[in-house]
């Protein structure tokens, strides 16, 4: 049947005409021309009531009931893993992560966690909950993932803390115009040196040129942000195309570095002089090793803490040094090593590659094998072909492999390596499904050979073994005793953790995992964490993860 559409009503059927806006409230009293001349524009438009209150259509806003970015199809957790879980325990977790784990494997299981799309707790404002995750990331060094969460939510909904949160997130990623939505909408809510600058880049990128200009230029000489910071935003301020007139940048008098003086530079490709970036932080190499502005020599320089950290993915990390071997006029240690990492996967032998591969490891003569290294050449060790002549490097190589997740490739090596070695301390963690209780009588063996300081390794091998299951108990109380463990103390957060396994809850117990790793060297985990968060994970169905971190723990501790 055809629609047939009604013909508008009559003029006295005609809906009433909207009210007019009402006029702004000024108390009874104009401001003087005085006053408006010390007022940016910003704060005269939400003076005059000029401030848009939403920056999307009723009909295009997205709900909050599930914020994130990646589905279970994904990859992703389980979407209502926190529904049912008390508000207060959530928030502690995220708010006492706070920095970078320990761990790499660690790391990268947090991550995500906190990018999965997932439903707050019921009791929790999902825009709390938003925040939250987006500021752990940034602790973390994932800044470009913090962002991406930020962005499910829309501009409109934003609260106080993930403003601030989401904020830091596009300074990191020094993608100042991404943050000019909310800082266009909420106007002067803030009155910090980093809000009013990106106030005045988004001003330029909105078409208003003249007036970004004035409140760059007010800001600097109110002295509300150092001189050398809006300078750098007046450059990048007049990359919109309105801008007037050259900006010229001087560095003499900058004695430190901060996250967005960083990150003007880096958007407005001003080079950041080496004095102030030699001990400025791991911030800033966290930034740099993901900046695709920024020069291969400088990414390559930030890229070992990425990979470190789990930051950087082995194949990332491989990329960067293959984009250096084909640049013909790069030279200095980035090609020197990009040469050997060549030559570890296409020499003429496996003798010829494994030597390369332990040229790579090492940065100097008489140096320790630095992990990231090991990340590197996660690929060039799985290509070599198991040989009893290479036993002697199979802890090594089998660390690297497994840094990576290379599982299968490790276990080739099985028939090759005796027990109780530091290869077969590795391999026991990388076959996936085993159930079958470990000898003793090699745990013996490693335990007598390991003279660490405090054999760290030792104990870690232990406390991932028992984790997994593969101790009976009476061993595991026997080994805890002799290598003071204590694994069977509990305190709030393995009571937590435990509680959450038992539970069945995926994101909790990576959550609270994440809390259990917290610090920037292995010195600070100890053996009864890392037995409690290796159980919980192999509990809740993440055993892949459960064995790496394990893995992980025995080759760094």
């Amino acid at each position: 049947m055809p629609v047939i559409q009604p013909l508008p009503s009559g003029g006295s059927n005609r809906a009433p005409a909207p009210a007019p806006a009402p006029l702004p409230d000024f108390a009874g009293k104009l401001p003087s021309l005085d006053q408006i001349e010390r007022m940016s524009t910003d704060e005269i438009d939400e003076l005059l009531g000029l401030k848009p209150k939403v920056d999307i259509p009723p009909g295009a806003r997205r709900s909050l009931e599930r914020v994130g970015v990646l589905a279970p199809a994904e990859g992703g957790l389980p979407t209502f893993s926190l529904a049912n879980q008390p508000a207060s325990l959530v928030r502690a977790a995220l708010a006492g992560s706070d920095g970078p784990v320990v761990s790499r494997w660690g790391h990268i299981l947090l991550r995500r966690a906190l990018a999965s799309r997932l439903a707050a707790p019921a009791d929790m404002d999902p825009v709390e909950f938003a925040a939250l995750r987006v500021s752990t990331l940034n602790a973390m060094g994932e800044f470009a993932a913090a962002r991406a969460v930020a962005q499910e939510v829309d501009t409109s909904d934003w609260n106080a803390a993930l403003t601030a949160a989401a904020l830091d997130a596009y300074i990191g990623t020094a993608d100042l115009v991404g943050a000019c939505p909310a800082v266009r909408l909420q106007g002067s809510r803030r009155e910090d040196a980093n809000w009013r600058l990106v106030q005045g880049i988004c001003n330029a990128f909105a078409g208003e040129g003249a007036r970004a200009k004035a409140d760059l230029n007010r800001v600097r000489s109110r002295g509300q942000a150092a001189s050398i910071d809006a300078l750098l935003a007046l450059r990048f301020a007049g990359a919109s195309g309105q801008g007037r007139g050259a900006v010229t940048i001087e560095w003499n008098d900058v004695d430190e570095l901060t996250p967005m003086r960083f990150a003007l530079a880096n958007a407005v490709g001003e080079p950041v002089p080496a004095g102030l970036l030699e001990g400025a932080g791991p911030y800033y190499a966290r930034a740099a090793a993901v900046a695709p502005m920024l020069a291969l020599p400088q990414r390559i320089a930030a890229s070992e803490i990425a990979a470190r950290e789990g930051i950087l993915s082995s194949s990332a990390l491989i990329d960067l040094y293959s984009q250096a071997y084909g640049e013909e006029d790069l030279d200095g240690p980035a090609a020197t090593l990009a040469g050997q990492l060549r030559q570890a996967y296409v020499g003429g032998d496996s003798a010829a590659r494994l030597a390369a591969i332990k040229d790579v490891w090492v940065s100097g003569p008489g140096q320790a094998i630095d992990y990231a290294r090991l990340v590197l050449t996660a690929y060039a060790a799985a290509r070599l072909e198991p040989s009893e002549e290479f036993v002697d490097d199979s802890g090594p190589l089998l660390a690297a492999m497994l840094s990576a997740g290379l599982e299968r490739d490790a276990l080739r090596w099985g028939n090759v390596i005796p027990e109780g070695s530091d290869g077969w301390a590795q391999l026991v963690f990388a076959a996936p499904n085993q159930n079958d209780p470990v000898s003793t009588g090699a745990v013996d063996d490693f335990i007598g050979d390991d003279d660490g300081a405090g054999q760290r390794q030792s104990k870690f091998l232990v406390a991932g073994l028992a984790g997994l299951g593969r101790l009976s108990q009476s061993d595991i109380n026997s080994y805890s005793s002799d290598l003071k463990l204590g694994l069977g103390s509990a305190t709030r957060w393995t009571r937590a953790i435990d509680a959450a396994a038992a539970a069945d809850n995926q994101a909790l117990v990576a959550f609270l995992a994440g809390l259990g790793m917290q610090g920037s060297d292995w010195q600070q985990m100890t053996p009864r964490h890392l037995y409690h968060i290796v159980g919980a994970l192999h509990r809740v169905g993440l055993s892949a993860e459960a064995r790496m971190i394990a893995a992980e723990a025995v080759a760094r501790g």
